[in-house]
């Protein structure tokens, strides 16, 4: 049996409110066909599903999205009707700490609802990732063990803070919570991403995620890919790219062993959300 393909990082089609930029940059992510059709189509799960397979991927997480200031809102409770009764599908909450009185009481209630992990954008929500206003979160994360992913890096979104998105901030939530999965979305994208790689080599909870990075150019940002690769996760941030299995092949092709290609397109991934093998 060959190893899972995990895709650690999908949005949906359908947010209740996409930013002007966000939308734009979506609709121009496709070379081709109209959006609206492309956005029909895909808001049936059962299409997505069946394109996500054609396409080599074996289990997809889909994230919710609450940031009214830079990109848009996909409420948690749509993400789980999308992901109801579909067993490739990993659901994956949204909390904004300023939209909630309790954001430790949200996420208990989102997991208990099922989700399966949480996604915070820093950038986006403009917070520092280790304020202790996140704490209590991360303490409920880590007493249920669950993974959480924290946007790093730039962005072209309208609306977003850069300085928020710097990996290094991700370092004292490592130290104060060793137990608590922490993933790097888009590896310090731009800026940092050697900040990314040494923080995902020193803390055994801290991982990379590579989506929104072009993957053939892997190596040139991390030239020591190979040694961190127990703690890479791929991903697309489909609908933002216009080919899953260009990406899928693009990593298949870089000049790694194959056991580290493995572990980065989908064994990672399927260890941190208890998937089999």
């Amino acid at each position: 049996m060959s190893s899972p393909v995990i895709d650690f990082h999908i949005h949906t089609v359908h947010y209740d409110y996409y930013s002007e930029s966000c939308l734009e940059f979506f609709q121009n992510a496709r070379s081709e066909g109209d959006w609206q059709e492309f956005h029909d189509r895909f808001c049936n799960p059962d299409q997505f599903v069946k394109h996500m397979h054609a396409n080599g991927v074996d289990y997809g997480v889909v994230l919710a999205e609450l940031c009214p200031a830079a990109t848009g809102v996909c409420p948690n409770e749509y993400i789980t009707q999308f992901c109801a009764g579909q067993e490739s599908l990993i659901p994956f909450a949204s909390v904004n700490p300023y939209m909630t009185p309790s954001a430790r009481k949200e996420l208990k209630r989102l997991v208990a609802d099922g989700f399966r992990g949480v996604k915070l954008y820093p950038t986006y929500q403009q917070f520092y990732p280790n304020d202790s206003l996140l704490y209590p979160l991360y303490a409920e994360a880590e007493s249920l063990q669950i993974p959480v992913m924290f946007h790093t890096g730039s962005s072209i979104f309208k609306g977003a803070r850069l300085k928020y998105g710097n990996p290094l901030h991700l370092d004292d939530v490592a130290v104060d919570f060793p137990d608590l999965p922490i993933i790097l979305v888009h590896s310090g994208r731009g800026f940092w991403y050697q900040s990314a790689f040494f923080l995902a080599k020193l803390h055994k909870n801290v991982y990379m995620e590579v989506a929104g990075l072009p993957p053939q150019r892997l190596l040139d940002y991390f030239p020591e890919l190979e040694r961190a690769a127990d703690k890479v996760l791929f991903g697309t941030d489909w609908p933002g790219i216009e080919s899953i299995q260009k990406n899928i092949d693009a990593i298949r092709a870089l000049p790694l062993t194959e056991a580290a290609k493995e572990k980065i397109l989908g064994l990672n991934a399927a260890k941190l959300l208890g998937l089999p093998v």
